[in-house]
């Protein structure tokens, strides 16, 4: 009998799953958008809105740039960036910011408020220090919060209305998930440290308000530190396929592209993260791929302890261009979008997570999970596959672990510990292999039916053009997801076919013992 077996078609990485939820339609939220535009040269009299004037005027009394500068903020396609005065060099520095112009939870610490944030996780402390700033009106960061938009299009931002056009989606359970965590997060804040402490926090202060200071950090603030997929939150799926497969969510890890198993506590637990003032004003750009010379932390000289947060310019730039930075090359388009509010064109942005899991009802549980421990994964895997690239190199061989029953059993015997992944990577027998294909393509057909539109639909949408960003954002996201199910299904489905032409474990055992003949037939051997 075939073992049980559990896989999962779910989002980035996180244990905060939440239930299913119903949308309605609300209004649209007004939105600051940063889209991926090509090069282009703007116009030195493109003045910024006056906040921005009026910012980067303080600055100037600051002392942290001048008119020599060899950036300047203005108006830009999308919407606000920094613009090269003069023509810029490859890793040349176009700003510094000396760190007592930082926010971080140093600065936390150091206000009034620091007693009491002192337990809490990092980005709640600094979440709360933005809340309190703002609505203070004679805040010494005025200058400041005036130019932070009150959202973006990240879909922590979207309406209900706007999350419906996400049905089906990694993406959506993801947002979901980020949404009832930062809820639960706030109700915590608000019973131990708002109400109890009101004489510091005069102001109201709503769970609108603690979700905006969320997608402020989440798109602004910056690290070397910070593993990069260390964000994104999923909700826990309740498909069931059948007996072998039922669908849930992803409690991911620190180590791979897009997470693999590194939970969003990377976020709330990870204290070397900068809320840089002007520099969340520079733009993605998908063209340039190089991140290793964006930014740095650096001392301000050889006689001086001070800090210095150091902007480089990753690319040439020419006069009255954009200085431009790519954002992060690992992040999928659903975690940019997630992050940021948009997506890219790029192929391999789109990725989709297969999820697997040993079960515990499993009657070899304990030997299958011992294999897997000693080959780096664990109960749950997490398997992220790249829109036009190869199955990720192990997770075949965990399929066909997980799949393990019957009289395929015997490989499972301690005399094989050492030897059994290698059996892995080969065919084990002919019911293993078609139970892992049938498994994988009906979680993909299952999955694909989900969503509200088909590809063809899609298309048509994207090519009619002039959609609302947040809607162009969906649709791409849909079709990504769903033209990497096409590839899975399609890889299974191709090795379905091949099924009977391939070479299961007992016939390579048979040929390494030399009783397999020229023509394939077993050799007998009587006794003499």
């Amino acid at each position: 009998m075939a073992s049980l077996f559990t896989l999962s078609l779910s989002s980035s990485p996180s244990p905060f799953l939440s239930s299913s939820k119903t949308l309605k339609t609300l209004s649209k939220k007004s939105t600051f958008h940063l889209k991926t535009r090509p090069l282009c040269v703007i116009s030195l009299n493109s003045s910024p809105p006056q906040e921005v004037q009026t910012f980067w005027q303080w600055l100037c009394d600051q002392g942290v740039v001048s008119a020599k500068s060899p950036i300047r903020p203005a108006t830009v396609p999308e919407g606000l960036g920094l613009v090269a005065q003069r023509d810029i060099g490859r890793n040349e520095v176009v700003l510094e910011i000396p760190k007592k112009f930082w926010i971080n939870p140093d600065t936390v610490a150091a206000s009034d408020i620091g007693n009491l944030c002192s337990g809490l996780k990092p980005w709640i402390s600094v979440a709360l220090f933005l809340i309190r700033e703002k609505k203070k009106e004679d805040s010494p960061w005025r200058v400041y919060l005036d130019i932070l938009p009150e959202s973006t299009d990240s879909t922590v931002f979207w309406s209900e209305e706007e999350l419906v056009e996400l049905q089906g989606t990694q993406l959506l359970s993801t947002t979901l998930g980020v949404k009832e965590y930062v809820q639960n997060e706030f109700r915590k804040v608000e019973e131990e440290i708002l109400l109890p402490h009101k004489q510091l926090f005069p102001y109201p202060i709503t769970s609108d308000d603690f979700l905006w200071a969320f997608g402020i950090l989440r798109s602004r603030a910056f690290s070397r530190s910070w593993p990069k997929s260390c964000f994104g939150p999923s909700r826990r799926l309740g498909n069931t396929f059948s007996s072998y497969l039922k669908l849930l969510g992803r409690v991911p890890d620190c180590g791979s592209r897009k997470s693999s198993a590194c939970s969003f506590v990377c976020f709330a637990s990870k204290i070397n993260f900068l809320q840089i003032w002007i520099i969340h004003q520079i733009n993605h750009s998908a063209s340039i791929t190089t991140e290793d010379f964006a930014y740095e932390i650096k001392g301000a000289g050889l006689f001086s302890r001070d800090l210095l947060f150091s902007l480089r310019a990753p690319v040439s730039v020419k006069a009255g261009e954009q200085v431009l930075i790519q954002y992060d090359l690992n992040k999928s388009n659903a975690e940019l979008a997630l992050d940021y509010g948009f997506i890219e064109s790029n192929s391999d942005r789109n990725a989709y997570t297969l999820t697997l899991e040993i079960s515990e009802s499993d009657p070899f549980f304990g030997d299958k999970l011992d294999i897997a421990e000693s080959n780096g994964l664990g109960e749950t895997a997490y398997f992220d596959i790249v829109l036009g690239q190869p199955l990720p190199p192990t997770m075949v061989q965990y399929l066909r672990l997980v799949a393990l029953g019957g009289t395929d059993a015997f490989i499972l015997e301690s005399i094989f510990r050492n030897t059994v992944w290698g059996h892995l990577d080969l065919p084990v027998s002919r019911d293993n292999e078609e139970l892992i294909c049938r498994v994988v393509r009906d979680a993909c057909k299952s999955a694909l039916s989900g969503y509200r539109t088909t590809i063809e639909e899609d298309g048509k949408l994207m090519e009619g053009g002039n959609l609302d960003p947040r809607l162009r954002i969906a649709v791409g996201i849909r079709v990504g997801e769903k033209r990497v199910l096409q590839q899975i299904d399609g890889i299974f489905k191709e090795r379905e076919l091949e099924l009977d032409e391939l070479e299961y474990y007992q016939e390579r055992r048979l040929k390494d013992l030399g009783l397999v003949g020229e023509q394939g037939d077993i050799i007998f051997w009587e006794p003499k």
